[in-house]
Protein backbone atom coordinates (compact mmCIF):
# COMPACT_ATOMS: atom_id res chain seq x y z
CA UNK A 1 0.00 0.00 0.00
CA UNK A 2 1.23 3.49 -0.83
CA UNK A 3 1.40 6.42 1.56
CA UNK A 4 -1.50 8.07 -0.34
CA UNK A 5 -3.81 5.09 0.19
CA UNK A 6 -3.11 5.30 3.94
CA UNK A 7 -3.72 9.05 4.16
CA UNK A 8 -6.80 8.80 6.41
CA UNK A 9 -5.12 6.26 8.65
CA UNK A 10 -2.06 8.49 9.03
CA UNK A 11 -4.28 11.48 9.87
CA UNK A 12 -6.06 9.46 12.53
CA UNK A 13 -2.69 8.40 13.97
CA UNK A 14 -1.71 12.09 14.25
CA UNK A 15 -5.09 12.81 15.84
CA UNK A 16 -4.46 10.10 18.45
CA UNK A 17 -1.09 11.56 19.38
CA UNK A 18 -2.64 15.03 19.60
CA UNK A 19 -5.40 13.75 21.87
CA UNK A 20 -2.78 12.21 24.17
CA UNK A 21 -1.32 15.70 24.56
CA UNK A 22 -4.77 17.04 25.42
CA UNK A 23 -4.96 14.44 28.21
CA UNK A 24 -1.43 15.39 29.37
CA UNK A 25 -2.49 19.06 29.45
CA UNK A 26 -5.59 18.14 31.45
CA UNK A 27 -3.38 16.26 33.91
CA UNK A 28 -1.18 19.34 34.21
CA UNK A 29 -4.22 21.48 35.01
CA UNK A 30 -5.20 18.95 37.70
CA UNK A 31 -1.78 19.35 39.32
CA UNK A 32 -1.82 23.12 38.88
CA UNK A 33 -5.16 23.48 40.68
CA UNK A 34 -4.40 20.84 43.35
CA UNK A 35 -7.39 18.83 42.12
CA UNK A 36 -5.71 15.42 42.17
CA UNK A 37 -8.02 14.05 44.85
CA UNK A 38 -11.10 15.95 43.67
CA UNK A 39 -12.53 12.49 43.03
CA UNK A 40 -11.19 10.44 45.96
CA UNK A 41 -12.28 7.06 44.55
CA UNK A 42 -11.86 5.32 41.19
CA UNK A 43 -13.43 4.66 38.69
CA UNK A 44 -16.43 6.42 40.23
CA UNK A 45 -16.40 9.82 41.90
CA UNK A 46 -17.86 9.85 45.43
CA UNK A 47 -19.42 6.52 44.52
CA UNK A 48 -21.22 8.03 41.49
CA UNK A 49 -20.66 7.79 37.75
CA UNK A 50 -21.65 11.45 37.36
CA UNK A 51 -20.05 13.51 40.16
CA UNK A 52 -22.01 15.92 42.35
CA UNK A 53 -22.21 19.63 41.61
CA UNK A 54 -23.25 20.61 45.14
CA UNK A 55 -22.56 19.36 48.66
CA UNK A 56 -26.25 18.46 49.01
CA UNK A 57 -25.80 15.78 46.31
CA UNK A 58 -23.07 13.93 48.20
CA UNK A 59 -23.86 10.40 49.39
CA UNK A 60 -24.69 9.81 53.06
CA UNK A 61 -21.24 8.34 53.69
CA UNK A 62 -19.39 11.16 51.89
CA UNK A 63 -17.09 11.71 54.90
CA UNK A 64 -15.49 8.34 54.20
CA UNK A 65 -14.48 9.69 50.78
CA UNK A 66 -13.34 13.12 51.93
CA UNK A 67 -11.14 11.57 54.62
CA UNK A 68 -8.98 10.09 51.84
CA UNK A 69 -8.06 13.51 50.49
CA UNK A 70 -4.59 14.78 51.24
CA UNK A 71 -5.17 18.21 49.71
CA UNK A 72 -8.64 19.31 50.67
CA UNK A 73 -10.82 17.67 53.33
CA UNK A 74 -13.92 19.60 52.26
CA UNK A 75 -16.00 19.16 49.14
CA UNK A 76 -14.76 21.41 46.33
CA UNK A 77 -16.92 21.24 43.22
CA UNK A 78 -14.20 22.76 41.02
CA UNK A 79 -11.58 20.23 42.11
CA UNK A 80 -14.06 17.42 41.61
CA UNK A 81 -15.05 18.39 38.09
CA UNK A 82 -11.50 19.25 36.97
CA UNK A 83 -10.39 15.76 37.99
CA UNK A 84 -13.54 14.19 36.52
CA UNK A 85 -12.99 15.90 33.14
CA UNK A 86 -9.39 14.67 33.19
CA UNK A 87 -10.64 11.10 33.72
CA UNK A 88 -13.33 11.53 31.07
CA UNK A 89 -10.75 12.62 28.50
CA UNK A 90 -8.66 9.58 29.41
CA UNK A 91 -11.68 7.31 28.89
CA UNK A 92 -12.43 8.92 25.51
CA UNK A 93 -8.79 8.39 24.52
CA UNK A 94 -9.23 4.71 25.37
CA UNK A 95 -12.23 4.51 23.02
CA UNK A 96 -10.28 6.24 20.22
CA UNK A 97 -7.38 3.82 20.70
CA UNK A 98 -9.77 0.84 20.65
CA UNK A 99 -11.14 2.12 17.32
CA UNK A 100 -7.55 2.48 16.08
CA UNK A 101 -6.69 -1.11 17.02
CA UNK A 102 -9.83 -2.43 15.33
CA UNK A 103 -9.21 -0.33 12.21
CA UNK A 104 -5.58 -1.48 12.00
CA UNK A 105 -6.51 -5.14 12.47
CA UNK A 106 -9.06 -4.99 9.64
CA UNK A 107 -7.24 -2.62 7.28
CA UNK A 108 -4.01 -4.61 7.23
CA UNK A 109 -5.56 -8.09 7.41
CA UNK A 110 -5.29 -10.60 4.59
CA UNK A 111 -8.55 -12.17 5.82
CA UNK A 112 -10.75 -9.14 6.43
CA UNK A 113 -14.15 -10.87 6.57
CA UNK A 114 -12.96 -13.38 9.21
CA UNK A 115 -11.34 -10.57 11.19
CA UNK A 116 -14.59 -8.60 11.18
CA UNK A 117 -16.54 -11.67 12.35
CA UNK A 118 -14.18 -12.23 15.27
CA UNK A 119 -14.46 -8.58 16.31
CA UNK A 120 -18.26 -8.78 16.22
CA UNK A 121 -18.14 -11.86 18.46
CA UNK A 122 -15.91 -9.95 20.90
CA UNK A 123 -18.28 -7.00 20.86
CA UNK A 124 -21.25 -9.26 21.59
CA UNK A 125 -19.42 -10.92 24.48
CA UNK A 126 -18.35 -7.52 25.86
CA UNK A 127 -21.93 -6.21 25.81
CA UNK A 128 -23.20 -9.42 27.42
CA UNK A 129 -20.53 -9.12 30.12
CA UNK A 130 -21.54 -5.52 30.89
CA UNK A 131 -25.21 -6.53 31.15
CA UNK A 132 -24.31 -9.46 33.41
CA UNK A 133 -22.37 -7.09 35.70
CA UNK A 134 -25.53 -5.01 36.04
CA UNK A 135 -28.12 -7.78 36.39
CA UNK A 136 -26.47 -11.22 36.36
CA UNK A 137 -24.88 -13.46 38.96
CA UNK A 138 -21.28 -14.35 39.67
CA UNK A 139 -21.39 -17.64 37.74
CA UNK A 140 -22.67 -15.92 34.56
CA UNK A 141 -20.08 -13.18 34.92
CA UNK A 142 -17.32 -15.79 35.29
CA UNK A 143 -18.43 -17.76 32.22
CA UNK A 144 -18.81 -14.68 30.02
CA UNK A 145 -15.56 -13.20 31.32
CA UNK A 146 -13.61 -16.35 30.49
CA UNK A 147 -15.25 -16.55 27.05
CA UNK A 148 -14.41 -12.93 26.33
CA UNK A 149 -10.76 -13.33 27.40
CA UNK A 150 -10.27 -16.45 25.27
CA UNK A 151 -12.01 -14.87 22.26
CA UNK A 152 -10.01 -11.64 22.60
CA UNK A 153 -6.69 -13.52 22.84
CA UNK A 154 -7.52 -15.60 19.77
CA UNK A 155 -8.54 -12.45 17.88
CA UNK A 156 -5.22 -10.81 18.74
CA UNK A 157 -3.33 -13.89 17.56
CA UNK A 158 -5.40 -14.02 14.35
CA UNK A 159 -4.86 -10.29 13.69
CA UNK A 160 -1.08 -10.65 13.96
CA UNK A 161 -0.93 -14.00 12.15
CA UNK A 162 -2.86 -12.76 9.10
CA UNK A 163 -1.55 -9.19 8.87
CA UNK A 164 -0.12 -7.80 5.64
CA UNK A 165 1.81 -5.23 7.72
CA UNK A 166 2.44 -7.17 10.92
CA UNK A 167 4.48 -4.46 12.67
CA UNK A 168 1.61 -1.96 12.34
CA UNK A 169 -0.86 -4.39 13.90
CA UNK A 170 1.56 -5.24 16.73
CA UNK A 171 2.04 -1.54 17.53
CA UNK A 172 -1.73 -0.93 17.59
CA UNK A 173 -2.19 -3.88 19.97
CA UNK A 174 0.63 -2.59 22.19
CA UNK A 175 -1.12 0.79 22.19
CA UNK A 176 -4.34 -0.84 23.37
CA UNK A 177 -2.48 -2.71 26.13
CA UNK A 178 -0.64 0.48 27.13
CA UNK A 179 -3.84 2.49 27.56
CA UNK A 180 -5.35 -0.32 29.66
CA UNK A 181 -2.27 -0.31 31.91
CA UNK A 182 -2.47 3.49 32.06
CA UNK A 183 -6.03 3.28 33.35
CA UNK A 184 -4.93 0.81 36.02
CA UNK A 185 -2.07 3.13 37.02
CA UNK A 186 -4.60 5.95 37.33
CA UNK A 187 -6.47 3.85 39.86
CA UNK A 188 -3.25 3.21 41.82
CA UNK A 189 -2.48 6.94 41.89
CA UNK A 190 -5.87 7.62 43.50
CA UNK A 191 -5.75 4.61 45.83
CA UNK A 192 -2.32 5.67 47.14
CA UNK A 193 -3.27 9.35 47.51
CA UNK A 194 -1.18 10.76 44.67
CA UNK A 195 1.96 8.69 45.31
CA UNK A 196 4.82 10.51 43.55
CA UNK A 197 6.31 7.29 42.16
CA UNK A 198 2.97 6.28 40.65
CA UNK A 199 2.49 9.76 39.20
CA UNK A 200 5.90 9.58 37.52
CA UNK A 201 5.18 6.13 36.05
CA UNK A 202 1.77 7.41 34.95
CA UNK A 203 3.52 10.27 33.12
CA UNK A 204 5.95 7.91 31.38
CA UNK A 205 2.99 5.73 30.35
CA UNK A 206 1.38 8.73 28.64
CA UNK A 207 4.60 9.36 26.71
CA UNK A 208 4.70 5.74 25.55
CA UNK A 209 1.11 6.04 24.32
CA UNK A 210 2.01 9.25 22.44
CA UNK A 211 5.07 7.63 20.83
CA UNK A 212 3.43 4.46 19.50
CA UNK A 213 1.26 6.15 16.80
CA UNK A 214 4.41 7.95 15.60
CA UNK A 215 6.05 4.58 14.98
CA UNK A 216 3.17 3.55 12.70
CA UNK A 217 3.23 6.92 10.92
CA UNK A 218 6.95 6.54 10.29
CA UNK A 219 6.51 3.03 8.93
CA UNK A 220 3.94 4.28 6.42
CA UNK A 221 6.14 7.15 5.25
CA UNK A 222 7.85 5.88 2.12
CA UNK A 223 10.63 8.46 1.95
CA UNK A 224 13.30 8.39 4.64
CA UNK A 225 15.64 11.30 5.35
CA UNK A 226 19.40 10.87 5.08
CA UNK A 227 21.48 12.58 7.78
CA UNK A 228 24.99 12.21 9.16
CA UNK A 229 25.75 9.69 11.93
CA UNK A 230 26.62 12.67 14.17
CA UNK A 231 23.06 14.05 13.93
CA UNK A 232 21.58 10.62 14.64
CA UNK A 233 23.78 10.22 17.72
CA UNK A 234 22.92 13.70 19.02
CA UNK A 235 19.19 13.00 18.60
CA UNK A 236 19.49 9.65 20.38
CA UNK A 237 21.27 11.33 23.27
CA UNK A 238 18.68 14.11 23.42
CA UNK A 239 15.84 11.59 23.66
CA UNK A 240 17.42 10.17 26.80
CA UNK A 241 18.18 13.59 28.31
CA UNK A 242 14.72 15.06 27.64
CA UNK A 243 13.05 11.97 29.11
CA UNK A 244 15.29 12.25 32.17
CA UNK A 245 14.37 15.94 32.44
CA UNK A 246 10.66 15.14 32.37
CA UNK A 247 11.14 12.58 35.15
CA UNK A 248 13.21 15.07 37.19
CA UNK A 249 10.55 17.69 36.53
CA UNK A 250 7.88 15.50 38.11
CA UNK A 251 10.08 15.24 41.20
CA UNK A 252 10.48 19.02 41.31
CA UNK A 253 6.74 19.37 40.94
CA UNK A 254 6.23 17.03 43.88
CA UNK A 255 8.53 19.19 46.04
CA UNK A 256 6.59 22.30 44.99
CA UNK A 257 3.34 20.58 46.01
CA UNK A 258 4.76 19.89 49.48
CA UNK A 259 6.15 23.43 49.86
CA UNK A 260 3.02 25.16 48.56
CA UNK A 261 0.81 23.11 50.86
CA UNK A 262 2.99 24.00 53.87
CA UNK A 263 2.58 27.68 52.96
CA UNK A 264 -1.22 27.31 52.46
CA UNK A 265 -0.69 27.86 48.71
CA UNK A 266 0.45 31.43 49.37
CA UNK A 267 3.85 33.22 49.35
CA UNK A 268 4.69 31.88 45.90
CA UNK A 269 7.95 33.83 45.93
CA UNK A 270 9.28 31.28 48.44
CA UNK A 271 8.39 28.13 46.51
CA UNK A 272 11.47 28.02 44.24
CA UNK A 273 13.75 29.29 47.00
CA UNK A 274 12.91 26.30 49.20
CA UNK A 275 13.49 23.63 46.55
CA UNK A 276 16.27 21.11 47.17
CA UNK A 277 19.04 19.55 45.10
CA UNK A 278 16.66 17.93 42.62
CA UNK A 279 15.79 21.38 41.23
CA UNK A 280 19.48 22.26 40.77
CA UNK A 281 20.03 18.98 38.89
CA UNK A 282 16.94 19.62 36.76
CA UNK A 283 18.09 23.16 35.95
CA UNK A 284 21.65 22.05 35.16
CA UNK A 285 20.57 19.32 32.74
CA UNK A 286 18.66 21.92 30.72
CA UNK A 287 22.05 23.11 29.43
CA UNK A 288 22.62 19.70 27.85
CA UNK A 289 19.37 20.11 25.90
CA UNK A 290 20.34 23.62 24.80
CA UNK A 291 23.76 22.42 23.62
CA UNK A 292 22.16 19.48 21.80
CA UNK A 293 19.69 21.74 19.98
CA UNK A 294 22.53 24.12 18.97
CA UNK A 295 24.56 21.20 17.59
CA UNK A 296 21.55 19.95 15.64
CA UNK A 297 20.88 23.41 14.25
CA UNK A 298 24.39 24.05 12.94
CA UNK A 299 25.04 20.51 11.73
CA UNK A 300 21.66 20.06 10.05
CA UNK A 301 20.62 23.51 8.82
CA UNK A 302 21.90 22.78 5.30
CA UNK A 303 19.88 19.57 5.01
CA UNK A 304 16.77 20.90 3.25
CA UNK A 305 14.69 17.82 4.08
CA UNK A 306 15.49 17.95 7.80
CA UNK A 307 16.11 21.65 8.50
CA UNK A 308 12.43 22.33 9.25
CA UNK A 309 12.35 19.67 11.97
CA UNK A 310 15.53 21.03 13.53
CA UNK A 311 14.22 24.61 13.53
CA UNK A 312 11.02 23.59 15.32
CA UNK A 313 13.04 21.65 17.88
CA UNK A 314 15.11 24.79 18.52
CA UNK A 315 12.00 26.97 18.86
CA UNK A 316 10.47 24.52 21.33
CA UNK A 317 13.67 24.37 23.41
CA UNK A 318 13.70 28.17 23.67
CA UNK A 319 10.02 28.21 24.70
CA UNK A 320 10.62 25.57 27.39
CA UNK A 321 13.64 27.44 28.76
CA UNK A 322 11.60 30.66 28.75
CA UNK A 323 8.80 29.06 30.75
CA UNK A 324 11.36 27.64 33.19
CA UNK A 325 12.86 31.10 33.69
CA UNK A 326 9.39 32.59 34.20
CA UNK A 327 8.71 30.11 37.00
CA UNK A 328 11.95 31.06 38.75
CA UNK A 329 11.68 34.84 38.43
CA UNK A 330 7.90 35.36 38.26
CA UNK A 331 7.03 33.27 41.34
CA UNK A 332 5.77 30.13 39.58
CA UNK A 333 2.84 31.46 37.49
CA UNK A 334 0.13 28.79 37.48
CA UNK A 335 -0.28 28.70 33.71
CA UNK A 336 3.46 28.15 33.15
CA UNK A 337 3.47 24.80 34.95
CA UNK A 338 1.22 22.74 32.62
CA UNK A 339 2.63 24.53 29.54
CA UNK A 340 6.20 23.72 30.62
CA UNK A 341 5.30 20.03 30.90
CA UNK A 342 3.28 20.00 27.68
CA UNK A 343 6.09 21.54 25.63
CA UNK A 344 8.67 19.22 27.19
CA UNK A 345 6.56 16.21 26.15
CA UNK A 346 6.13 17.72 22.68
CA UNK A 347 9.91 18.18 22.43
CA UNK A 348 10.47 14.53 23.29
CA UNK A 349 8.01 13.47 20.57
CA UNK A 350 9.60 15.86 18.05
CA UNK A 351 13.04 14.39 18.61
CA UNK A 352 11.76 10.81 18.74
CA UNK A 353 9.80 11.16 15.49
CA UNK A 354 12.74 12.89 13.81
CA UNK A 355 15.07 10.10 14.94
CA UNK A 356 12.91 7.25 13.59
CA UNK A 357 12.46 9.06 10.28
CA UNK A 358 16.18 9.36 9.49
CA UNK A 359 18.63 6.89 8.02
Amino acid sequence: MTETSNKSYIKYSWFLMGFVFLVILAGGVVRMTQSGMGCPDWPRCFGMWIPPTDVSQLPADFESYLSKQDIDHSFNVYHTWIEYINRLLGAILGVFIFIYAVWTSIKFSTRKSRMKSLLLVNLGLAISLIISFMFGGNILIGILGLAFILSALYSLFFAVRHASRRSLVVVSILLLIAVAIQGWLGKLVVDENLSVVKITIHMIGALVIAALPLINISKLKIKKIEVSPFIKNVMSGMIFIVLLQIILGTQVREEIDVISKALSYEQRELWIERLGQIFIIHRSFSWAIVIGSILLFFKGKNNTEFSGTIKWISVNVMAIIGLGISMVYLDVPSVSQPLHLLLACALLMQIFYGRIRVV
